[in-house]
């Protein structure tokens, strides 16, 4: 009973790994516009998944390729892009709620189970710091690349305002939820000196905002008509 429970412990802490297996249920070739989004990483650094609630665009798409960044552990059949060193990343929400609730809960798991999400358990260096002021929310977190150096991946939110995403450069950022502009064009002036990368998973609920629109000018409106 107790190599079991041990075995169970392990696999709850390496779930990076039975994501999109060869065979099954949920084999990775009934995902065909996911492995699209990721391929495209080869080439663009702007990525968005706009699309509908509780289709696995936070999980499957923005948590998953943050984690193998940050790991450097990807799979044989990746077609995107890939670090060879440590990265610095955040991944940001609507809120500081928000954010503990989805991409931390994503890549970290559930506060006093870290290890259980995305990021392998083995990979998380010493402990979490956490922001000040909201509960279990983690503000840092260090994580081991298998170069042998060390990722950094930090939580952010919206509702900090632009001013917090000032500063420092990044090799991704993972936004979760339609970010406002401003706090987006912080974002992308980060990984212009690293030629990093930027994902978006959201549900356009502000319409053919200028985010939505950035991703999708077909859909502008034409100026010229009368409104």
């Amino acid at each position: 009973m107790a190599l079991l429970e041990e075995k169970a412990r392990r696999a709850r802490r390496r779930k990076l790994f039975t994501v999109y297996p060869d065979v099954g249920p949920l084999r990775r070739d009934l995902y065909p516009k996911h492995l699209q989004f990721f391929a495209a990483g080869l080439a663009h650094q702007e990525r968005a998944a706009v699309a509908a609630n509780r289709v696995g665009k936070s999980f499957g798409l923005g948590g998953y390729e943050t984690a193998l960044h940050l790991t450097g552990q990807y799979p044989d059949w990746w077609l995107g892009r890939r670090f060879e060193h440590p990265v610095d990343c955040w991944a940001a929400g609507d809120t500081s709620e928000t954010t503990r609730d989805i991409p931390q809960l994503i890549l970290m798991g559930q506060a006093g189970e870290y290890g259980t999400g995305l990021i392998p358990g083995e990979s998380i260096v010493g402990n979490p710091t956490h922001r000040a002021g909201v509960a279990q929310a983690v503000d840092t977190v260090r994580v081991k690349h298998v170069s042998g150096g060390v990722s950094v991946l930090g939580f952010k939110s919206y509702d900090q305002g632009r001013k917090k995403f000032q500063g420092t450069a990044k090799h991704l950022i993972w936004l979760d939820e339609e970010p406002p502009e401003d706090v987006y064009s912080e974002c992308m002036a980060r990984l212009m000196t690293t030629s990093g990368m930027m994902l978006c998973t959201f549900t356009p609920l502000e319409g053919l905002s200028n985010v939505v629109l950035r991703y999708m000018p077909d859909m502008a409106p034409d100026p010229g008509q009368q409104s």
